[in-house]
């Protein structure tokens, strides 16, 4: 089939649920620790998140959409553009809960991070903390907010864009010079209420023509 999203919206025949969010998987979750100006800090995970870049090494995330039943923007938007820091927070399988608690959508002035009953470790370049059992944080310094198309319902739709100024790896996910993804665990988003864990058993490497960057 073929549809035109701006004119059949994103949930057209024969789909019973909004479809885009199935179409492009599987993503890395962005899982964002921000503080607001009183120290109010806030963990919320995004499902549209990537890094964009490695010299300098920067990321992006997108805190859409209004708060359910308000006219407020995300809090995660709101500190990011007020404060100039925030966190990614590597989400694990063995995180998916604590994760999934820090979706519900809460006042300004919850601590979600405590409310969700995470541990918080204090970070070296930014205020805002980082999930002290994620074995992966970058520490992130605000640099741009990009404008997207307004939503139908007048939400400010934004890929927020940060550098990264600060990182932490577990030691017991180094091996032999390398992040074990084994180790790590990653969690990823799909569609829906979907999500998967990687089968890291079937993990395969292939080399570009003209890449040299690793010992064959």
């Amino acid at each position: 089939m073929f549809f035109d999203p701006a004119e059949k919206g994103m949930k057209p025949e024969p789909f019973k649920h909004t479809v885009y969010n199935a179409l492009v998987v599987p993503r890395p979750i962005g899982w964002i620790s921000t503080q607001s100006t009183d120290g109010v800090v806030n963990l919320a995970p995004f499902s549209f998140f990537n890094s964009l870049c490695a010299s300098p090494p920067c990321v992006m995330y997108c805190p859409n959409s209004f708060k359910p039943g308000t006219k407020e923007q995300k809090d995660s938007l709101i500190n990011a553009e007020a404060t100039g820091e925030f966190v990614f927070n590597m989400c694990t399988y063995d995180l998916r809960e604590e994760m999934v608690l820090t979706a519900e959508h809460s006042p300004a002035s919850v601590d979600e991070m405590a409310a969700a009953g995470v541990p918080a470790a204090a970070c070296i370049n930014v205020k805002p903390p980082r999930v002290a059992a994620s074995p992966i944080a970058m520490e992130c310094k605000y640099l741009q907010t990009v404008d997207l198309p307004t939503a139908k319902d007048g939400s400010r739709q934004v890929m927020v864009v940060g550098q990264v100024v600060g990182i932490h790896i577990d030691d017991e996910v180094i091996v032999d010079g390398r992040v074990d993804i084994k180790k790590v665990d990653p969690l990823a988003r799909l569609g829906y209420l979907d999500y998967a864990r990687l089968d890291l058993d079937d993990m395969f490497s292939m080399r570009p023509p003209d890449n040299n960057r690793f010992e064959k």
